[in-house]
């Protein structure tokens, strides 16, 4: 027993001049005395902190937790306010696209084919469904743009989309109308009195939209060549309102009321041919330039 005291007495001994204390520990600037990472206190000096393994351990052990606790404290703020700015990016680009006069733009589109399916509904309420969507639709083509020019709402989309919206309505009404041939009470009954302004008509607004076209590919004095100008405007305003008196009086008996519709279209169309061969001329000027 007394030889097992004296081994381990050795043993004790040895341990001890081979684990020599080291210097004393100097906290970096970034930590605290007071953290709760190193709960030391000056006066124990004889402890087991004073060996350098265990004062690594526990530094490492320290650093470890308190990376882990910032990143788990900075972590879930930058992933939202990443995710945050992304939903307002996201909610920008939207609002931007559904505008209020892309979205009367979108509904224009969305009336031609209510204005087929009512055109040949044969009952008193069928002519005036047609008059009455056609209405509407004109008077959210102003209406579109102003808003769009007053509030600063548009948007590339909407340009777009505008000239499409208005030539499918006028091209679905002069066909609807072409379909159903209209009795003059001088002339009677004339299936080409619609025909040929119809074609006029459409084909002046299929060219513009192919030079139009074109002009944007070009150099910008071609594009402001073909800007819509007041010729353009006043033929807009007289084939709208053509189509209107022409559609609320299909089935109507009163001879210079449809007379009348079908001398505005002739006016429409003539305006058409004209405002093409203006827009044909200033690309002329332009190209010779």
């Amino acid at each position: 027993m007394l030889r097992s005291g004296l081994a381990s007495l050795i043993v004790d001994v040895n341990l001890r001049r081979t684990l020599r204390p080291c210097a004393p520990f100097s906290y970096p600037a970034h930590f605290s005395r007071s953290s709760h990472c190193v709960s030391t206190s000056r006066n124990s000096s004889n402890t087991s902190l004073r060996f350098p393994i265990q004062k690594s351990l526990r530094r490492l052990s320290c650093f470890y937790s308190s990376s882990s606790s910032s990143s788990e404290k900075s972590g879930p703020s930058d992933r939202n306010s990443f995710n945050g700015h992304s939903q307002l990016d996201s909610d920008n680009n939207s609002s931007k696209f559904l505008t209020l006069p892309t979205v009367l733009t979108i509904g224009r589109v969305a009336a031609v084919p209510l204005l087929v399916a009512t055109f040949y509904v044969d009952s008193w309420w069928g002519t005036t469904a047609t008059t009455s969507i056609f209405i509407a639709a004109a008077i959210t083509d102003w209406l579109d743009g102003y808003i769009a020019r007053k509030m600063r709402l548009s948007s590339a989309f909407g340009a777009f989309l505008d000239p499409v919206a208005d030539k499918l309505m006028v091209a679905a009404t002069l066909i609807l109308l072409c379909t159903k041939p209209i009795d003059v009470a001088v002339l009677g009954s004339v299936p080409w009195l619609l025909t040929v302004p119809s074609i006029a008509i459409i084909g002046r607004e299929i060219t513009m939209s192919a030079v139009r076209e074109w002009a944007a590919s070009q150099n910008g004095k071609l594009l402001e060549a073909v800007a819509v100008n007041n010729l353009g405007k006043w033929k807009t305003a007289t084939q709208m309102t053509a189509l209107t008196i022409l559609l609320a009086s299909r089935d109507s008996n009163v001879g210079w009321f449809v007379a009348s519709g079908a001398g505005l279209l002739y006016v429409s169309a003539g305006l058409s041919v004209w405002s093409l061969v203006v827009y044909m001329r200033n690309i002329w000027k332009v190209l010779l330039k």
